[in-house]
């Protein structure tokens, strides 16, 4: 299998399968539970804890634990607004936001929130400039993601808190860091965020699980009531099996940065020459960004179509957002894209478990797909 759609879901590392293989069968006490059993569940968690906190430069008490990016992004979302309460009632996120971070803004759109949606440049990524130009004095919340899904571009964030610092703002700032996690540096003090969301899956550990970062001092709400859970913050029985690969996932993220970073870019680089090579009619939609991602236009070739002809060679890849469910990115349409270029478009996304012989066999099924679609 030559898999392709990292940006979507990632292959688990088999220390984190291994790990949460252990906790499943040997930890399965309830971390809440005051025996012993109990106990060293709990010790499980916090191991996971402070591996994810160092991940991100957090302290262990700063990370509550969650289902996912999505469960992150909303309790972020709605801990924004109702600490904000008194500054006001405008919003502002960027329009090619994951639907995590649109949908629960849209729905306070709903119930009479101003809402402003930033656009990206060209490449892909919003302005400090945009920003600014739309802060305002009753601003509660800025929500804004610090690298795009599909397009792979890197928005300036920690930058952005410096421009809402210059303007007094005493809006919330709030980062989905899901898709930057080991991909770019991430401090959350150097950051400047109030909040930031990362998940288990994206990062070689099972899905399930992920973190929400909260800065110490800032009274987040929870969105699920119950047993108390995570400093009262998230109830539930801590889904351990998922939490504990996720610690030893981030522990090997950290561990294997610099080294992980260096594969990438040099099966980028592998990547676009292969394909200026063998399909010169290809091209990239984004310049710069992360490397891990690439948003790729064959021209004249429907993605749906093309992704079967992939997957008929055992090659992995995404028409977009996993979460789009073959609908039209939204995120292409606001990059100003044009529309025979977003149908014909692919996502690639690497891991460092790829290899060159994968994109050998990624770049030769492109190949075949052009000249499919292009018979003379």
């Amino acid at each position: 299998m030559h898999y392709f759609d990292n940006a979507a879901t990632t292959r688990v590392y088999p220390e984190a399968s291994l790990r949460a293989a252990h906790a499943m069968n040997t930890l399965y006490g309830n971390p809440s539970s005051l025996h012993k059993a109990g106990r060293e569940a709990a010790a499980e968690l916090a191991r996971a804890r402070r591996a994810v906190a160092a991940a991100i430069g957090a302290a262990d008490g700063e990370v509550v634990f969650t289902s996912g990016g999505t469960e992150g992004d909303n309790q972020a979302i709605q801990s924004a607004v109702f600490a904000a309460r008194r500054v006001g009632r405008h919003l502002i996120t960027t329009a090619v936001e994951h639907p995590a971070v649109l949908e629960p803004i849209r729905a306070f759109q709903a119930k009479d929130f101003d809402v402003t949606f930033l656009k990206p440049e060209k490449d892909g990524a919003v302005t400090v400039e945009a920003l600014e130009a739309a802060l305002r004095d009753d601003t509660a919340l800025v929500s804004v993601m610090l690298v795009n899904n599909e397009t792979g571009a890197v928005n300036p964030v920690a930058a952005m808190r410096e421009a809402m610092t210059r303007r007094g703002s005493r809006a919330v700032l709030h980062c989905d860091a899901v898709q930057g996690l080991f991909k770019v540096p991430i401090n959350v003090h150097a950051l400047g965020v109030d909040m930031l969301t990362v998940s288990a899956h994206k990062i070689h550990a099972p899905k399930g699980a992920g973190a929400l970062y909260i800065r110490q001092g800032f009274r987040a709400i929870p969105i699920l009531l119950g047993g108390g859970q995570e400093r009262t913050l998230r109830s539930g029985t801590e889904n351990l099996p998922s939490i504990a690969g996720f610690g030893v996932a981030a522990h090997l993220g950290r561990e294997r940065f610099a080294e992980t970073a260096r594969r990438m870019l040099e099966l980028r680089r592998y990547f676009d020459a292969r394909l200026a090579a063998d399909v010169p009619e290809a091209h990239v939609n984004f310049a710069g960004g992360v490397p891990h991602i690439a948003s790729v236009c064959l021209p004249g070739c429907r993605s749906e179509v093309v992704l079967r002809i992939l997957s008929d060679r055992d090659v992995y890849v995404s028409a977009g957002s996993a979460c789009a469910k073959g609908k039209r990115s939204h995120v292409l349409t606001v990059c100003g894209l044009p529309s025979d270029v977003i149908d014909c478009t692919i996502r690639v996304s690497f891991s460092e478990m790829n290899e060159e012989a994968d994109i050998d066999a990624l770049v030769s099924g492109l190949a075949a797909a052009y000249a499919r679609f292009h018979r003379t």
